[in-house]
């Protein structure tokens, strides 16, 4: 009988057979429901402040720089403390924040500078407990298995990137509930969250030399510095997701202000990423441990660009609609393949931090909302974008034209040991 996946496949929910790993993924998917909403309601109410981009681009800035300070330290504490117990505060914290914010706009007390509070909040949440989620993902699954179940949480979170910013669209929009109630639904989904949390193992951390949280920074990037496949993938992942993904941050001032709709088509936007991603993610799963991954990443970054570019001229809604399913499916991905790849090519003792380092693109995805909001205003949204667009290509080319530059090298170096044995100890022939 013929296998049912390809060479260097694996069963597309191979991971999900562990229960531990379908109880993170659950917890994961409820997580990113609460997030997203959130995401989604503060960018509604900062533009129903102000309707000014630059207002938008600084409530991402708050929580990209939150984010920057606090990832470092994340990823220091993944390899150091137990992950669960990580997760757990952060998602507690999480819940605070929705609950305050929800209940500031029930009594109509809501204040901008609430709203960056909040940013900063998830922000600094996110950086300790992110890599804590990853890499207790390769203790669960082993590293086998870690790019089938590092892309099915990715499905998670592209799942509800569907439902959220539908759901908290309608829900802003309904008297009953309005944008206060959105927020105390989001923060239900995070105790549901943190309940699920309960049910998975606390495994110890690996022993390791106890060192100064500084130091265990800079031993990780020291780390990331000495193997050039992975600083040459951790660099273009905060390059493309840094411009790129700031589409997201601009989204209502393109449907509000361009198109001229309202919240509603927002959420309804925000679905089509989520299809997207979703139509992408589950045959990738299967994939995304197998030797071509590299030409993958360049495929999907350049889907990514040029979908970006493709959106900043869309002449009307619809059009935009189905430009942002192609960006979903590309964006989502690409990010799932690098934090793969980036967990594979690292060891067990250095994953943590690692991981910090791939999820400070995020940190600067935050960071360049304010310098690309103040310019929007300044040359038009559309050029903005498109700006944004001409950078994920720029990203993605030197990712493609590097890696040839080092599969060449190998090869080179490969064909010097077959000549000489004494050559293939040197470290330097190689990549």
């Amino acid at each position: 009988m013929r296998s049912s996946t390809a060479p260097g496949a694996v069963p597309r929910f191979a991971s999900m057979r562990i229960p531990a790993f379908r109880a993170l993924w659950w917890s994961t998917t409820f997580s990113f429901m609460g997030v997203q909403m959130q995401f989604l309601l503060r960018a509604l109410l900062a533009w129903d402040m102000t309707e000014r981009e630059g207002a938008l681009g600084i409530v991402f800035l708050v929580f990209g720089l939150a984010l920057l300070v606090s990832t470092p330290l994340g990823g220091a504490a993944a390899d150091r403390l137990h992950k669960r117990r990580l997760m757990e505060w952060g998602q507690a914290a999480l819940t605070l924040s929705a609950v305050g914010m929800g209940v500031a706009v029930i009594l109509g007390i809501e204040r901008f500078w609430m709203l960056l509070a909040a940013a900063a909040v998830q922000g600094v949440m996110f950086g300790l407990i992110g890599p804590a989620r990853i890499s207790f993902t390769t203790d669960i699954v082993g590293r086998n298995l870690v790019g089938n179940a590092v892309t099915l949480q990715s499905l998670s979170m592209s799942s509800t990137r569907v439902f959220a910013p539908s759901l908290a669209g309608v829900l802003a929009g309904l008297a009953l509930f309005g944008i206060g109630g959105a927020y105390l639904v989001a923060a239900l989904f995070n105790v549901i969250s943190l309940a699920l949390l309960y049910l998975l193992e606390n495994i110890p951390p690996k022993p390791m030399e106890h060192k100064s949280p500084l130091r265990e920074i800079l031993d990780g990037v020291r780390y990331v510095a000495g193997k050039p496949r992975l600083l040459r993938l951790l660099v273009t992942s905060v390059v493309v997701v840094m411009f790129g993904f700031n589409y997201i941050a601009f989204m209502p001032a393109l449907v509000e202000g361009t198109f001229d709709l309202g919240e509603f088509h927002v959420g309804l936007m925000s679905t089509a990423t989520s299809l997207g991603a979703i139509a992408v993610s589950i045959p990738l799963a299967a994939r995304a441990d197998s030797p071509s991954v590299g030409r993958l990443i360049t495929l999907l970054g350049v889907a990514f660009g040029v979908g970006i570019l493709l959106l900043s001229g869309a002449p009307n809604y619809w059009l935009a609609f189905l430009v942002v399913g192609v960006i979903g499916g590309a964006s989502t991905g690409f990010l799932a393949i690098t934090q793969a790849q980036a967990l594979r090519q690292s060891d067990v003792e250095h994953q943590g931090r690692v991981q910090s380092l791939v999820q400070l693109s995020f940190a600067g995805f935050g960071i360049a909302a304010a310098p690309l909001g103040w310019l929007a205003e300044v040359i038009g949204l559309r050029f903005a974008i498109a700006l944004m667009g001409v950078a994920v290509l720029l990203g993605t080319a030197a990712y493609a034209f590097l890696s040839a530059r080092g599969e060449e090298g190998r090869g080179r170096a490969a064909g010097r040991a077959a000549r000489d044995p004494a050559d293939s100890a040197d470290p330097a022939l190689t990549d």
